[in-house]
């Protein structure tokens, strides 16, 4: 961990690009995740309530339409999945069938979820946000395998990218306006955070999704940026992937190795006929490999 700002270092970063491995098939897609189970990119197309799969096998991509918003994804340690939609969760066993539904979380209709992720503990650590983006409206709610839900994390505008290390004891996160990679410390019994400190600046977009990898490294979307950028454990600025679309929203690692980096993208608000791959899924094998999507346990 760091516990000062780091920020883009003068030396070269290495230079990469990602090419799209579907035709567009989001408005907004988001919050991409590897199911290792199933072997599929999971991944949403967010304000369209949408559970999107990818299968890198046939190329085949296929959506199903859950709500009103489907904010983020995670694979459940007895199969399935499970989906934070609005401002519930449900939960999917293996063959899709809804078994149980939690919530409203919040009973403001100004608020939804956003992008979360799971602890090593099995609990689900789930970000929000207005719709009009007011600050300090969002919050950092979590999703317990009983189905209890605590609130962690208050006082943020958009929490967005949320990735737990193995141990549980820290974990990167992003509140997008604020530019940076926050470090979170946590008491992992308890889960609940213990300290909140920056980790990186991030330049050339604002932050969005993220993504550990194996060497300690984050990789971070950036929403009007054409890119992500990958910063190692001390902040440093190492790899930069470009896409040929602005609005970059999420990566993750997925395939039989994790050595491939899949990435989301948006066309929401672009012209009709601007950046025409914009809302596809982009794959670019960057040299590293990433750490495995930890599950929900409920």
């Amino acid at each position: 961990m760091s516990g000062e700002v780091s920020g883009d270092v003068s030396r070269a970063a290495e230079e990469l690009v990602a090419e799209p491995v579907t035709e567009v098939c989001t408005l907004h897609g988001e919050g991409a995740i590897w199911d290792g189970t199933s072997r599929l990119v999971r991944f949403v197309d967010l304000e369209a309530g949408a559970l999107m799969s990818y299968d890198p096998a046939t190329g085949d991509v296929s959506r199903r339409v859950l709500g009103k918003v489907a904010a983020c994804v995670r694979p459940r340690r007895g199969g399935g999945v499970v989906v934070a939609l609005e401002r519930t969760f449900v939960l999917l066993d293996a063959e899709g069938t809804v078994e149980v539904e939690y919530g409203p979380v919040v009973d403001d209709p100004g608020i939804r979820f956003n992008d979360g992720g799971c602890d090593p503990a099995g609990r689900l650590w789930m970000g929000s946000m207005a719709y009009d983006e007011a600050p300090g409206r969002g919050t950092v709610h979590r999703l317990d395998p009983d189905g209890s839900v605590h609130l962690v994390l208050s006082d943020v505008t958009i929490s967005n990218g949320l990735a737990f290390a193995a141990d549980g004891r820290w974990a990167r996160y992003v509140d997008t306006p604020t530019g940076r990679v926050d470090t979170l410390e946590v008491d992992a019994d308890a889960g609940t955070i213990t300290a909140r400190t920056p980790f990186t600046e991030v330049r050339d977009g604002s932050p969005d999704g993220i993504a550990l990898d194996a060497d300690g490294g984050v990789w971070v979307a950036l929403w009007q940026g054409s890119a992500v950028h990958r910063y190692d454990a001390d902040g440093r600025l190492t790899h930069v992937v470009r896409l040929p679309v602005s609005q970059v929203t999420s990566p993750t690692f997925g395939g039989a190795d994790l050595a491939d980096l899949y990435v989301t993208t948006s066309r929401r608000g672009l012209p009709e006929g601007r950046e025409p791959s914009a809302g596809a899924l982009f794959r670019v094998r960057p040299g590293v490999v990433g750490v495995p999507v930890l599950p929900f346990g409920g």
